[in-house]
């Protein structure tokens, strides 16, 4: 169908079946911050902005690709880091020559191969995040800098090297902020609402650089930061997307939300984003978190380093780092990897909710993605190539989860009518129930083992003698299951 440019119209956009069935793609976090690649060694950002506030989160930011803002804090990790490494009279600018430099011979065949090793359907590229400098070569110069991207079209060459390996090309805009335009500095929680760009010129720059992606790049995904410009007309680059793009989406956010902008109430917001942190403890635990209210229309959510308890309706996208930053910080531990044992977890509990997972990986100026943040996301293809089954195309079923008898965590899924059980764990025997689950006697598969096991007798299931060493045992548990809650 043809879209029209209004709310009435791009609501009825249907989610395609294609990132329904995806499940998993790979968040690519690559620009002039992959060049230092660092932040300081703190906890995920949720745990650390329920410790310390807006405030400590802004100053002590495990986000390696908001070095920038970092470095501008006086006194912050980041600024310290910045000052001894690269000298007090440095600039973020003078990381354009080594970025150019090293990207310009990237090999993005083998980054593409990175993601499509760890099983993923669709891979999402930053093409400009809030430091205002670009991946392509827009023909829109930016206001204050000029012609300010790489000199190499990396997301043409990349969108080229994924689809190529037979995965769908996503691209990242951060259309909330851009620091440059405004000269913005985020301090505190006054700062959010305050570093986005005001008035018709941000809003025009914006629209016009989403449309350059649009008619360059044809993205499967379109995926917005922060917020949407208040003045642009956002109904309008939706119905154009879906007109030239037929089976894209956009993720949820791109709220457009007007607030004064005059001395007064600039400085009444900042004071109140200190107010708001001296007085952090007594704020409710249910409000220290870090969301992204949704805009009017959008296709799937997108929760960061969260989840949600029980099948949401509307489809989802988990979205974390494989460490505690999206880009590439060379400062993390080993310990601040995550395993190829908890992604694949957090895969199969994720699904069984109705979402997808969007895992960040950070490729340094070179292109090149860490051996550290490569191990999980191998372990994770190696094991989605025996237990994929379980895990693309499926659905969620009547319920997410339950536990074993024995109490394993147990995780739902189902294809056409046959019902998946994920064990999140190894059990501690071979027989056991499946708690509030009746099985009607069909046969039941381990998959991964070739000999299929016993008939599932009333709850209970028997395992083989041998079980194969895994991060998650998956059941195909037949047609025949009832759910007895």
């Amino acid at each position: 169908m043809a879209y029209q440019p209004t709310w009435e119209s791009v609501s009825k956009h249907p989610v395609p079946q294609w990132f329904d069935d995806a499940k998993l793609g790979v968040f690519l976090r690559w620009g002039l911050y992959s060049v230092p690649g660092w932040a300081p060694q703190v906890p995920d950002i949720q745990q650390m902005l329920r410790e310390q506030g807006p405030s400590g989160m802004l100053r002590n930011n495990p986000y390696a690709e908001w070095y920038l803002n970092s470095m501008r804090i006086t006194g912050s990790p980041t600024w310290e880091h910045h000052r001894d490494t690269y000298g007090p009279g440095s600039t973020y600018d003078d990381f354009i020559a080594t970025f150019d430099e090293r990207s310009a011979t990237a090999d993005l065949d083998a980054l593409a191969g990175v993601c499509r090793a760890a099983g993923a359907q669709y891979v999402v590229l930053t093409t400009k995040h809030h430091d205002g400098f670009t991946l392509w070569p827009s023909e829109l110069a930016h206001p204050h800098k000029g012609h300010y991207h790489a000199q190499r079209d990396l997301v043409g060459d990349l969108s080229s090297a994924v689809r190529a390996q037979g995965m769908r090309m996503g691209l990242y805009y951060s259309g909330g902020y851009d620091w440059p335009f405004n000269d913005a500095l985020l301090a505190n929680a006054g700062d959010v609402a305050l570093a986005v760009p005001p008035g018709e010129d941000y809003a025009q720059y914006a629209d016009g650089h989403v449309r350059e992606l649009i008619d360059s790049y044809a993205p499967s995904v379109l995926w917005n930061d922060i917020c949407w410009p208040p003045d642009a007309d956002l109904a309008a680059l939706f119905a154009y997307y879906y007109n030239e793009v037929e089976e894209g989406v956009v993720n949820d956010r791109w709220l457009q939300r007007a607030m004064p902008r005059n001395p007064v109430s600039d400085a009444t917001a900042r004071g109140a984003g200190w107010l708001v942190q001296a007085s952090w403890r007594v704020v409710p635990e249910k409000l220290k978190s870090l969301t992204f209210p949704a805009s009017t229309h959008y296709d799937f959510r997108t929760p960061e380093y969260a989840s949600f308890d029980e099948i949401e309706s509307k489809k989802w996208e988990a979205t974390r780092g494989v460490g505690h930053s999206f880009g590439a910080n060379r400062n993390e531990r080993p310990e601040d990897i995550i395993t190829a044992t908890g992604v694949i977890r957090m895969l199969c509990d994720v699904v069984s909710k109705n979402g997808n997972l969007l895992i960040g990986i950070g490729p340094d100026a070179s292109g090149t993605i860490p051996e550290e943040q490569q191990v999980p996301l191998r372990g994770l293809g190696d094991w989605l190539a025996v237990n994929g089954e379980a895990i693309y195309g499926t659905r969620p079923w009547t319920v997410a989860s339950t536990t074993t008898t024995e109490g394993t965590e147990v995780r739902f899924t189902v294809r056409g009518d046959r019902v998946y059980a994920i064990l999140l764990d190894a059990p501690g025997v071979r027989r056991f129930g499946l708690r509030r689950v009746g099985l009607g006697g069909d046969e039941v598969r381990l998959l991964g083992v070739d000999t299929a096991l016993p008939p599932g007798d009333g709850p209970t299931v028997e395992l083989p003698p041998q079980v194969p060493v895994s991060a998650a045992l998956v059941l195909d548990l037949g047609t025949d299951v009832r759910w007895l809650g």
